[in-house]
């Protein structure tokens, strides 16, 4: 028999984590979610996710990073686990889908065997990682690139967030410093595969009218911050053609990189300036610093090479032009990172054994399955969204019908590497 998971319940539980940490957006009336990683309302979400992990029986651990593991026993525990897993803190201008409904979808699943009294061979873990959006602490995927030992776990301690605030300590102050040492399936062993589901973020599958993306990698990301040092100046009485103007500066880097798009020298570059803070910020003095962020991505690791060196090239350009000193400081880099072809196929399959129109895609955006793919076999499902697709927005909206697909499929391909045997 076929198992399915509950729709409605399991598009009741991303309702009810949304409530923590909602707030109602100014400009739209819109009712978002702004749950930043290890501030008081993550600490309220990890522990309602927590306790719906220990009325479904799972056996919890908090890693030293705060990565959260609920582990379901198998029948041969000597076996590595399947990992199902994803993020629940958010961005601070979030829907209630971004990263939730991967974990949200795994504990259905768990209840779903559960009722249905439905044993697996190995263990099922479902997990949830420490700071995956990297808004503040600069550098994401935080707690899976510790535990997949890309970052140290002392160097990830010491990030501090814009009010000087570290994360070891934030990690105490919300009761999330875990005991276990730093892994990705709470254990010492490594995941038999990991999976997971997410939404897609864009408007790709459900312009083509897909019901499930098979994904196939992540491309490259890089995160770098620059501080423009010019000179302060009163704005009436210096002449244009003696300041150092960070100001200007920025701006300047600011439409370069747009420029550096629209020459289509660098493939399918996408580059954003998140955050542009001018220093002192008043009306009447020339701004003498700023702090920029630079998010660049590429799906092709030369490209996306090209463009950070030629990037840094204007840098210098910029320098001498405006008379400023830029210091750039790289805070994240990814390279591309391909799924095992082998998860890419059993999710296509499983979709199509369901009547499930599907598509392989290429994920834009930076997900936990990328670290993963470091220490084990691991794939994601991506599931379409209205509004084009849009997220980190109070609009983000994945349907009921489009949530349960999505996490249909998770619950056949988990069962498939659920039930392998293999070497303990």
């Amino acid at each position: 028999m076929t198992l399915s998971i509950d729709g409605e319940r399991l598009y009741a539980a991303l309702a009810s984590l949304g409530q923590i940490g909602a707030y109602v957006d100014e400009t739209t009336g819109l009712r978002g979610v702004d749950r930043l990683a290890l501030t008081d309302a993550d600490g309220e979400g990890r522990r309602h996710v927590v306790a719906r992990m220990k009325a479904l029986g799972l056996d919890v651990s908090v890693d030293r990073i705060g990565n959260v593991f609920g582990r379901r026993a198998g029948t041969d525990e000597r076996l590595a686990p399947v990992v199902l897993g994803s993020h629940i803190d958010s961005v601070p201008t979030a829907g209630v889908f971004d990263g939730c409904l991967g974990v949200l979808g795994g504990l259905e699943i768990v209840e779903t065997l559960n009722q249905a009294r439905r044993a697996t061979r190995r263990p099922i873990v479902v997990a949830f990682f420490t700071d995956e959006e990297g808004c503040r602490f600069g550098t994401d995927m935080l707690g899976s690139a510790v535990a997949t030992g890309r970052i140290a776990l002392e160097d990830a301690y010491r990030l501090r967030d814009a009010d000087g605030l570290v994360v070891r300590d934030e990690l105490a102050r919300i009761g999330f410093l875990g005991d276990i040492p730093p892994s990705p399936a709470g254990c010492r062993d490594r995941p038999h595969v990991y999976l997971e589901c997410h939404i897609e973020q864009g408007p790709i599958l459900r312009a083509a009218g897909d019901d499930i993306g098979v994904v196939t990698g992540v491309q490259s990301i890089s995160w770098q911050e620059l501080t423009i040092a010019g000179t302060y100046a009163h704005a009436g009485t210096t002449p244009m053609s003696l300041r150092a103007d960070a100001g200007v500066a920025a701006s300047r880097i600011n439409l370069h990189l747009r420029d550096m798009i629209a020459s289509d020298r660098y493939g399918a570059l996408r580059a954003t300036v998140g955050v542009m803070t001018l220093h002192p910020g008043l009306v009447n003095i020339v701004p003498g610093r700023v702090r920029l962020t630079v998010d660049l991505r590429n799906p092709d690791d030369a490209s996306m090479h090209r463009a950070e060196d030629d990037l840094a090239a204007f840098l210098r350009v910029v320098e001498r032009d405006e008379r400023v000193t830029i210091t750039a400081r790289q805070t994240a880099r990814t390279p591309h990172v391909p799924f095992d072809r082998e998860v890419q196929a059993r999710i296509a399959a499983r979709a199509a054994a369901r009547g499930l129109r599907h598509a392989a895609i290429m994920s834009g955006a930076g997900h936990d399955a990328q670290e993963l793919a470091r220490v084990a076999r691991a794939g994601m499902i991506f599931v379409p969204g209205e509004h084009d697709g849009i997220s980190h927005n109070p609009r983000e909206l994945s349907t009921r019908d489009q949530c349960a697909r999505g996490v249909d499929v998770l619950l056949d391909v988990a069962l498939s590497f659920a039930d392998e045997g293999g070497t303990p």
